[in-house]
């Protein structure tokens, strides 16, 4: 996910859930319910890098509950930046597996990395340790995301995508309803504005960083475009789609004014703080929002917020992008059967169901949507279901890197400067050339 995620604290999995989901974890042998004790010495050691999602504290739990789950392996936590730089999260991985030394042993990717990490020999692939059978058991969009010409390199962890985000209480008094358009979404964020209900009418994230892609994979999707085609080298991102989706933009800003300049260099967290505040009427942003808006210790509007699909243009319809990390296993390390072992259990139903009722990470396993803890905990998430599985991805290709940093400067330039088929023009010669290297 490229999404920027609030420090949450919480507690590891109870025994009875860490216990069910080494049982039933894929192709993991049952567990006895007390588990002999072993020296961290007698173990097999492997390490896990991992994103900084919600404090150290978090996820180092997870990983301290799967060590007490059994005694033949030992997993040592390697905290890395958190995803709102995922460009340094990138750098820490690239910097450690281009060694080829095995180290980490697991780790954990944004999804545009994928065929990155598959086509640099650095991720080992899985398809023996998970056949058609287990695989059926994810969302086929997701098998797929983790799946570089032809195999399998990645693992499901969690799924995420854009969502929009609204105040029920402006909306039900303006007789409005929940936007389908962004022409609906910019008339009625304006009414509210004109009267004093909302100094903000729509917040969305325009930093020169990763969360600006997403958004601009979105707007593109929803007016029926991309920015690269299937084939992966056909660049789209200066067709008329684009162009109309990049204005829409721009006019945010500058014409229609629901929303602030500030946004040009906000991320997640500091586009979500003014709309939990009461501050705004929308909010584009990622799953984990909910759970803050709807607690009352952080957020002024708790009880008053809903989420829906983001709007599209005429003849368009909703895209919401593709995000979520995934788990990688290195294609070098000296501990295969425990690194296997490993992400078997972490990305158990069990598992996944903690990771989607206790933190809001939507689980990449349709059974656990239907889970009535989850259901009952994480109502939006049950009822967005198929915006997180029908979600649009970033462009695919080895050449990733190079390719966001290419949008995410001409964006920038085109939103200050609202000369957008300017700009756009420029990335697709530029982008051209990185593909077809």
């Amino acid at each position: 996910m490229t999404a920027s995620e609030k420090p949450v604290g919480t507690g590891g999995l109870s025994r009875r859930q860490a216990l069910t989901a080494t049982g039933i974890a894929l192709g993991s042998t049952l567990l006895p319910l007390a588990p002999r004790r072993a020296r961290a010495a007698d173990r097999a050691q492997i390490t896990f890098a991992s994103a900084n999602f919600y404090g150290r504290e978090t996820i180092a739990q997870v990983v301290d509950t799967y060590n007490q789950s059994q005694s033949k392996v030992q997993v040592t936590f390697v905290q890395l930046p958190p995803p709102s730089s995922s460009t340094e999260v990138h750098q820490a991985l690239v910097q450690q597996l281009a060694r080829r030394n095995g180290t980490p042993d697991v780790f954990t990717q944004d999804v545009i990395w994928i065929a990155e990490f598959a086509s640099a020999g650095w991720a080992l692939p899985l398809d023996q340790y998970f056949g058609p059978g287990v695989r059926a058991a994810y969302f086929p969009g997701l098998i797929q995301a983790c799946t570089f010409r032809g195999k399998l390199t990645a693992l499901p962890w969690h799924v995420d995508s854009g969502m929009l985000y609204y105040r029920t209480d402006l909306l039900q008094q303006a007789g409005a309803q929940v936007p389908t358009t962004w022409a609906d979404l910019t008339a009625t964020a304006q009414k509210i504005q004109a009267s004093g209900g909302a100094k903000f009418g729509y917040l969305w994230q325009g930093k020169q960083a990763e969360v600006l892609v997403c958004n601009l994979v979105e707007v593109i999707a929803s007016a029926g475009g991309g920015i690269l085609a299937p084939d992966g080298r056909t660049v789209l991102i200066a067709e008329p789609p684009a162009v109309e989706g990049v204005q829409f933009m721009y006019d945010t800003i500058n014409k229609s004014k629901i929303s602030p300049q500030d946004v040009l260099s906000w991320d997640e967290e500091p586009s979500r703080g003014p709309f939990t505040s009461g501050e705004s009427v929308f909010l584009r942003n990622w799953s984990y929002v909910y759970k803050i808006a709807q607690d009352k210790t952080e957020s002024s509007v708790a009880g008053k917020v809903g989420v829906a699909p983001l709007p599209h243009f005429p003849g368009g319809k909703s895209a919401a992008c593709l995000g979520g990390y995934q788990y990688g296993v290195n294609a070098h390390t000296q501990n295969r059967d425990a690194a296997i072992d490993f992400i078997t259990w972490m990305s158990s139903p069990a598992t996944q169901l903690h990771f989607a009722t206790g933190l809001g990470l939507a689980p990449t396993r349709p059974a656990v949507f239907e889970e009535a803890q989850l259901i009952q905990q994480q109502p939006f998430m049950h009822t967005l279901k198929d915006v997180f599985v029908g979600a649009t991805p970033r462009p695919v290709t080895p050449n990733y890197p190079q390719v966001t940093l290419v949008l995410q400067s001409a964006v920038s330039r085109a939103l200050v400067s609202g000369d957008v088929q300017t700009e756009l023009n420029r990335a697709k010669d530029r982008i051209a050339t990185i593909v077809s290297s």
